[in-house]
């Protein structure tokens, strides 16, 4: 019998653009069991119990239906906690697709590329560094990404030193904002961004995936500016990262313009069942986020006192400069002792260690762990 030969897609049959896209690269998941997983900044504690009875009392004859298309309760949910309507709502697959959806609502694909300034229809700006996948939703739609350094300490630029500088853009089509800040941890004030939203004429997206673990947050900007909207997830404090649901507030024509692109179904049953029971069960999640920031705390201390520069932290995570040796070699020493964290190749972080903060017991072998390493590098 003849063997089928292997056939050749021709790159002809594929966009230039997409054969020219680098894809944002995600935090590794492994399926090895026994590591100490530090690398994708996910809850170290489980759903609610309360949480969990509800997704399997979900898991009925409903699995053959469609979901509501609109996430309906869940939205009436969340405009109750925010003191908003529903129709200041919009729920997505992950905010992820919040973020891609908005790009795809605000902004238009450039179409003439040999001019020297870019339309800023076609602009989607944003800080650097901060959450990788942005340049990606900006090259994925077309459109033109215009990344603007953030201060040497991860601050904000106030805004008439963003404009004598002349990289940054008031007139915009889309400002994306990391608050707090990724890979950095860094918090920054509600009263600094309010200044920033108002001299925007585009429409200005601050993305909130950690501000659980802030000491503000901005959501009122949300309410309070027709073009402001405010992203949140319930991948981090609330341990639902399987189920993939995050959620836009702003005005409501903004937010019916997400919804008249979203996919059909765009969030399946079981993660609006989770959610939902999530929003009933509130005081769990928040004292797993006090815990979570405890621990944050102590992981500090422990590693000042062992020579790392520790970066102050507003998020459920640790931006760390370890001593004596590269980053990226401490990032493949502590993987061969069974502990993931995550190392970036960007210039302004390459010289860091990004740690999720785990469990009390996650802490402790992580700090014993890097006394190890410390120590068989002086008997060396």
């Amino acid at each position: 019998m003849s063997r089928a030969r292997p056939v050749t897609v021709p790159l002809s049959l594929i966009r230039p653009l997409v054969r020219a896209l680098r894809p944002y690269v995600p935090g590794e998941q492994p399926g090895v069991a026994g590591l100490i997983k530090l690398n994708t900044n996910e809850s170290p504690y489980p759903p609610s119990p309360k949480v969990l009875a509800a997704v399997r009392a979900a898991v009925d004859q409903r699995l053959r239906l469609y979901p509501n298309p609109t996430a309906q309760r869940l939205r009436e949910r969340l405009a109750s906690l925010h003191g908003c309507t529903p129709a200041h709502i919009f729920v997505g697959n992950g905010s992820d697709e919040c973020l891609a959806l908005a790009v795809r609502a605000f902004v238009e694909p450039r179409r003439d590329r040999r001019g020297a300034r870019t339309d800023p229809r076609s602009l989607v700006q944003y800080f650097t560094p901060s959450y990788s996948l942005y340049p990606v939703l900006a090259a994925t739609h077309g459109a033109e990404g215009n990344a603007v350094p953030l201060d040497r300490d991860f601050g904000l630029p106030d805004v008439a030193r963003l404009a004598r500088r002349g990289r940054w853009r008031l007139d915009a089509a889309l400002t994306l904002v990391t608050t707090p800040n990724a890979p950095s941890g860094r918090g920054y004030r509600t009263s600094e961004l309010d200044v920033l939203c108002r001299s925007q004429r585009g429409v200005t997206l601050l993305d909130e995936a950690y501000v659980d673990f802030a000491s503000e947050h901005a959501l009122s900007l949300a309410l309070k500016h027709p073009h402001v909207l405010v992203a949140r997830t319930f991948s981090k404090a609330y341990s639902l990262c399987f189920q993939r649901v995050g959620y836009v507030v702003g005005h409501p024509q903004l937010v019916a313009a997400l919804d008249t692109i979203r996919e059909s179904y765009n969030v399946n049953g079981l993660g609006q069942v989770a959610a939902a029971a999530t929003l009933g069960d509130l005081s769990y999640y928040r004292a797993n986020v006090r815990r979570i920031i405890r621990t944050r705390a102590g992981l500090s201390r422990d590693l000042t006192r062992l020579g790392f520069e520790v970066l102050p932290s507003q998020t459920n995570f640790l931006l760390v400069r370890p001593p004596r040796f590269p980053a990226d070699v401490w990032l493949q020493r502590l993987r061969d002792r069974r502990i993931l964290v995550r190392w970036f190749s960007s210039p302004a972080v390459c010289e860091y260690l990004r740690l999720t903060i785990g469990t009390e017991a996650d802490r402790a072998k992580l700090v014993r762990v890097a006394t190890h390493i410390l120590n068989d590098l002086r008997e060396i």
